[in-house]
């Protein structure tokens, strides 16, 4: 079994900033790699970014230039930094991991509300 909880979200202004937290505990695949994830309301989960266990950096073009992924392997866990908010950031963020067996595995989530 794999543990995600995910921290860090909250209320913010537009312009903004936020760091969100991503632990990892369990059978977690420390050489795969993490990603964020986020779902707006009425809206399908989308790829945020994503880093492989050597450092490599994804990110979707909407978050480019403004979010930085980030993870730190001897705590097992992954970072968010989010700057220059925009309000359609708005949306419950999820950290993604897998176990040995490739299984991939959700965090509860943590709401991000950029007002504008």
């Amino acid at each position: 079994q794999v543990q995600l909880v995910e921290s860090g979200g909250g209320l913010v202004q537009a312009g903004g900033s936020l760091r969100l937290s991503c632990a990892a505990s369990g059978r977690i695949d420390s050489s795969d790699g993490m990603g964020w994830y986020r779902q707006a309301p009425g809206e399908q989960r989308d790829f945020v970014a994503r880093i492989s266990s050597g450092g490599s950096t994804f990110y979707a073009d909407s978050v480019k230039g403004r979010f930085t992924i980030s993870r730190d392997n001897a705590k097992n866990t992954v970072y968010l930094q989010m700057n220059s908010l925009k309000p359609e950031d708005t949306a419950v963020y999820y950290c993604s991991g897998s176990d040995y067996l490739g299984r991939l595995y959700w965090g509860q989530g943590t709401q991000v509300t950029v007002s504008s």
